[in-house]
């Protein structure tokens, strides 16, 4: 049994990691209400780690900062991570605020609901915010279930009037709307099972509370956010076939609208293709949305198409090109690029671009039309 003095004199020497990022977005276009076409940030994102070993425990600090010079709602603080874990024979207890990723699908993660949208981040739905959260967790020969309690909702980030990637009318983050009284102090309750059966890892998810993705509301001149109630259930599936990858995302669900989703597709890799030391995989995957093409569904009844070149190298190089087709609308469509390289141990470059052709004013990303985009990422590691 460590005593409370040892717990305390290795509290203070913390293992300490973690990233700064220089970044640079260039838009091809003035914005639609004339924002800039530079966007430089920087983003120090530190990682403090004190392993109690003999406590079986412990504690992970991850907090998050970035300064970004056009959108001042765009700079802003997060904890992604400061949570208490202890571990006991197949059991896991992590208390605190925590990120977890659920999901297999490449173009759409329709069963990552846990975690809220960083909307600022990003709009691919990558980058999360850090979720207050209690998770049990029990790893048993018959699979592994996860219980969630979640005491506190994460309202969306979005972009503000100055900045690039938002609607025609910026959205008012200050006064949101909720379904619940208890508004952002709503008890949600999570709980998800996975097993591997064979070749296939399979998933069943359901999450009760607060819905995550706001209802957008237009109120006189401005757009309020409407968090409604809801119920959904989500299904991953992920086989591996030889040189296939076969992956299904599928979620049902009821809030202010009721609705089914699916993403479904593969991967497949051509290893050492042209007898060189690269590997190229091809991946697509088709997005269905029940609520059809009247709404503002995003992926409602597209296709994605993807080549994946990784070069094997030490660097761990790889490009990544896809396009989205809408086939409602043939004129909409979304392009994107992701590059890394390894420059040294410590240092890395990403460049990444994102392109659309949209002349629907109904589609849910008409209003970024203009905001086509590359941008170069150095990342340090220390």
């Amino acid at each position: 049994m460590v005593t409370p003095s040892v717990f305390a004199a290795s509290a203070l020497k913390p293992e300490i990691s973690g990233q700064v990022n220089l970044e640079y977005r260039q838009f091809f276009q003035t914005g639609e209400d004339g924002q800039d076409n530079g966007q430089p940030s920087i983003v120090f994102q530190p990682e403090f780690y004190w392993d109690f070993k003999d406590q079986n425990s412990s504690i992970t600090f991850t907090p998050f900062y970035r300064y970004d010079e056009m959108d001042s709602e765009r700079s802003h603080f997060d904890i992604r991570e400061l949570f208490y874990l202890n571990y006991w024979g197949d059991y896991e207890l992590r208390a605190g605020i925590n990120k977890v990723f659920w999901g297999v699908t490449e173009a759409e993660h329709l069963v990552d609901v846990i975690n809220q949208i960083d909307y600022v981040e990003a709009i691919d739905g990558e980058d999360k915010l850090g979720q207050p959260m209690i998770q049990l967790t029990a790893i048993k020969d018959w699979g592994v279930a996860e219980f969630y309690l979640l005491p506190y909702f994460r309202e969306r980030t979005f972009a503000g009037e100055d900045g690039r990637l938002r609607t025609i009318v910026p959205i008012d983050t200050d006064h949101p709307q909720y379904e619940s009284s208890a508004e952002q102090h709503h008890i949600d309750f999570a709980t998800r099972y996975t097993k591997t059966l064979g070749d296939w890892d399979l998933g069943l998810s359901y999450l009760q509370g607060t819905d995550r993705e706001p209802y957008l509301n237009a109120v006189g001149s401005t757009i309020i956010p409407y968090y409604a109630q809801m119920k959904h259930v989500g299904l991953s599936l992920q086989g591996t076939k030889g040189s296939w990858l076969w992956k299904l995302e599928a979620s049902y669900k009821d809030s202010y609208q009721t609705y089914t989703s699916t993403d479904s597709g593969f991967e497949y890799t051509v290893v050492g293709v042209g007898d060189s030391v690269y590997d190229l995989g091809l991946l697509s995957e088709y997005l269905y949305d029940s609520r059809g093409p009247s709404s503002l569904a995003i992926g409602q009844n597209d296709l994605f198409a993807a080549v994946r070149l990784s070069f094997n190298d030490q660097a761990s190089s790889q490009i990544l090109f896809g396009m989205t087709q809408d086939l409602d609308n043939s004129d909409i469509r979304l392009y994107k690029l992701e590059a890394s390289t390894r420059l040294s141990n410590s240092l890395s470059l990403n460049i990444d671009a994102w392109a659309s052709s949209n002349h629907t004013p109904t589609d849910s990303l008409y209003s970024i039309r203009y905001d086509d985009f590359i941008k170069a990422t150095l990342e340090y590691y220390f």
